[in-house]
């Protein structure tokens, strides 16, 4: 069949069209979800936030009633980011006093630790006062582009994406905290609580799994784990792009700066987003001073993409790697928004029986590619070395806790709930198992909770208990055994040392582990975590030990 000199013509231009739009899908595609979001619901330009009003009179003084609770939750702050333990960046010249003050004034729990080393499952435990795992909410919602892109970044050292598995893992908006959970909102608003939430959510994106119908009254943030601090050419921001982090690039593509307020449509904030959470916290704190109130202010600092406010970046000239410089400078903003929101309760007479908890979702991140963030222990983000679950954990109740109070024994992210809920005079399920512990019995009686605690994410495996901290990998096949009483920055893995204590702890870890559900649906990657160093250094080598990270 000939088809002529035009049809010809046709056909190789189409040809030629299909060549330019393969390339140019190869090299750009990395936009495509940031594009579809902007054309399904566009960002809109800033707009005034109206806190809804409580009563213009109180019913009973702030010592009488129920305590408010300010729970403040920052996103992948390293243990080392602090200056409470003689920490802070820039070799600890960069100070957070108003930070170090919440554990200065209240509690110290020196043995901390998050619910997950990554976003989204501590986020569930904390909500919840359960192991996420035991409800299955194992893994960190993300678009599946994203989790393709680490896979393909990372396919040298071993890293895998499981094609097959996509049918059975949900669009990112659907990876949600399941409805038959109680959440610490929900439970609150029995007690009469009203419930305000800002910042960072990343716990489900439908029309029941947002912030509004998990309990929260009013909610002003952004449901995704990420966004940006300010637009990426702002005149005020000073930015750090981290080329070698496949999420970095990610991010950098894909996420606005907006937020939303009620399940409206985004906006822009009005400033730079940690002080826009802060002021607008300020706003909810004096608009609620007359009731009780539940507020979790979710900040996504220092969380990547790093961007600094100028005048902060300016101010910490002594700081000569340009990446710490910018990262530091979030630490301090975040500082001075924890201190907006402590005077805003003395403002409104409310310091002495307001509950404040501080701690951070996780550690710091590797991909960052600065050494110290966790400094003095091991690994970082997506591990469960100290490095990427041991956290600054600290509660101030100036009406039942007495200041520069330490607690020694270990704590978790499922102790909020309960402890909480104690406070609230509030009764928690008894259908379910509930993971945490009143912390405000605990450091009072000064007593020890003595209970495992137990992480898990695919084949990596962890139980603590007793000072000891046993680790199972299938990826690498590994097992390391550290007694932290004696060795807390796990330099000397005795597994082979110690059997007997081996068999022990392994026992009790399928025990725990046979109690956890099924995840909700399947990881989509394998991808290596360093343990001992930054991403963005060389290669890893023989010596260097790693874990891979479902996900």
């Amino acid at each position: 069949m000939k088809i002529g000199k035009r049809g010809a013509s046709i056909l190789a231009a189409l040809v030629v069209m299909l060549v330019v739009g393969a390339v140019l899908l190869s090299r750009y595609w990395i936009y495509i979800p940031g594009l579809l979001m902007e054309l399904r619901d566009p960002v809109q330009p800033n707009r005034e936030v109206t806190w809804e009003q409580g009563p213009a009179e109180a019913t009973a003084s702030p010592t009488e009633r129920a305590p408010n609770v300010v729970f403040i939750l920052v996103d992948d702050l390293g243990f080392n980011d602090l200056s409470f333990a003689g920490g802070g960046m820039g070799g600890g010249t960069v100070r957070t006093p108003h930070i170090d003050s919440i554990a200065h004034e209240g509690v110290l729990f020196a043995n901390g630790y998050s619910g997950n080393a990554t976003c989204a499952p501590s986020r569930a435990a904390i909500m919840t006062g359960r192991y996420a795992t035991r409800f299955g909410f194992e893994f960190t919602p993300a678009p599946k582009a994203f989790q393709k892109g680490i896979a393909t970044f990372n396919k040298d050292a071993g890293a895998q994406y499981f094609t097959e598995r996509e049918k059975d893992v949900p669009e990112v908006d659907a990876m949600s905290l399941p409805t038959s959970e109680i959440t610490i909102a929900e439970m609150l608003k029995q007690q009469g609580y009203h419930n305000v939430m800002l910042g960072k959510w990343h716990l489900g994106g439908t029309d029941t799994s947002r912030p509004e119908k998990r309990g929260f009254d009013e909610f002003l943030g952004f449901i995704p784990g990420a966004s940006m601090f300010l637009p990426r050419n702002s005149p005020d921001v000073v930015n750090s792009i981290q080329d070698f982090d496949p999420i970095d690039r990610f991010l950098w593509a894909n996420l606005p700066f907006a937020v939303q307020f009620n399940g409206g449509d985004r906006f822009e904030p009005s400033e730079y987003m940690t002080d826009y959470l802060t002021n607008e916290a300020v706003k909810a704190i004096g608009a609620n001073r007359n009731r009780p109130f539940f507020m979790y202010v979710a900040y996504n600092a220092p969380h990547t993409p790093l961007q600094a406010l100028k005048s902060d970046y300016d101010a910490l000239a002594h700081i000569e790697n340009h990446t710490e410089r910018v990262y530091a400078a979030m630490v301090v903003a975040l500082d001075r928004g924890v201190g907006k929101i402590k005077q805003a309760l003395r403002d409104n007479g409310l310091e002495e029986n307001t509950i404040i908890i501080f701690t951070s979702d996780n550690g710091g991140a590797g991909y960052v590619g600065l050494p110290d963030l966790n400094k003095p222990y091991r690994g970082w983000k997506a591990s469960f070395f100290e490095g990427g679950i041991h956290v600054p954990f600290f509660m101030k109740w100036p009406a039942r806790i007495a200041p520069g109070t330490v607690y020694e024994y270990p704590v978790a992210h499922v102790d909020i709930f309960s402890t909480v809920a104690a406070a609230a005079g509030a009764t928690p399920p008894a259908d379910r198992v509930i993971d945490g512990v009143d912390l405000t019995a605990q450091v009072t009686g000064n007593t020890d909770p003595s209970r495992t605690l137990f992480w898990r994410s695919g084949h990596y495996k962890v139980l603590l208990s007793e000072g000891w901290k046993l680790q199972t990998s299938e990826r690498p096949e590994k097992k390391w055994l550290f007694n932290l009483a004696a060795d807390p920055t796990e330099q000397k893995n005795l597994a082979d040392a110690e059997p007997e204590k081996l068999s022990e702890m392994m026992e009790m870890l399928a025990k725990v582990d046979g109690e956890q559900s099924a995840p909700v649906w399947p990881a989509l990657i394998e991808a290596p975590i360093m343990i001992d160093r930054p991403l963005g250094g060389a290669p890893r080598g023989p010596e260097d030990e790693f874990v891979f990270w479902a996900n």
